[in-house]
């Protein structure tokens, strides 16, 4: 008998193949299928508690607007191997605060209580989601990068990382330079302008 959370997600997935598959996905589909976002590590700094503010803005804390850095959007898709809109799932991000701090005991929990550090957004019928959060900046031994981890009920479907296009970081970066051209091509994108700060758009695709 079919576990509850896999009946769910089969009828998840079913109706949401009723909904129209964005258009950039067409020709992957046509060519038999989608090639999954390449997994990372979690890394070290995955909140050891969630914070109180767990909202799609990571840039206001509670009441308080975090200042520093460059405001940007992070937005994009979550769809299933066959581009079908993951309908109910969620995603997750997190990063360093602009002066290379993280939210984490690990390191010494020094980032800025007003930068939230930590987001969710819940997937709407087109499988989107967006944030508001800050172009990523690099820390030692790192390159710029947000984490990000898609959830459907209590099952993790990928674990893996945004980085910056062109940023001169990312050949010196371990697990950056680890990624074949393809995955590369996947995990960085550009960071463009976008009124007071800048966008980015990372369409997902995860083995459901």
């Amino acid at each position: 008998m079919a576990s509850p959370a896999r009946t769910r997600r089969s009828l998840l997935l079913g109706s949401a193949a009723l909904i129209a598959t964005p258009g950039w996905l067409s020709p992957a589909i046509a060519q038999g299928g989608l090639r999954p976002t390449p997994r990372q590590t979690e890394g070290p700094f995955y909140p050891v508690a969630l914070p109180a503010d767990t909202d799609a803005d990571l840039l206001r804390n509670g009441q308080v607007r975090y200042g520093k850095g460059q405001a940007a959007w992070v937005e994009g898709t979550v769809v299933d191997l066959d581009g079908r809109p993951l309908q109910g799932a969620v995603v997750e991000i997190w990063q360093c605060d602009a002066d290379g701090h993280y939210h984490h005991p690990g390191d010494g929990d020094r980032a800025d209580p007003a930068f939230q550090g930590f987001g969710r957004a819940a997937l709407d019928r087109e499988g989107r989601y967006r944030f508001r959060t800050l172009r990523p900046v690099p820390y030692t031994g790192r390159t710029p990068h947000i984490h990000v981890k898609v959830k459907l009920d209590r099952l993790e479907l990928l674990t893996t990382q945004l980085y910056v296009q062109g940023d001169p970081g990312n050949p010196r970066d371990g697990l950056w330079r680890r990624l074949d051209e393809a995955g590369r091509a996947a995990l960085t994108r550009p960071f463009t302008p976008d009124g007071d700060g800048v966008k980015a758009t990372f369409p997902i695709v995860v083995q459901a």
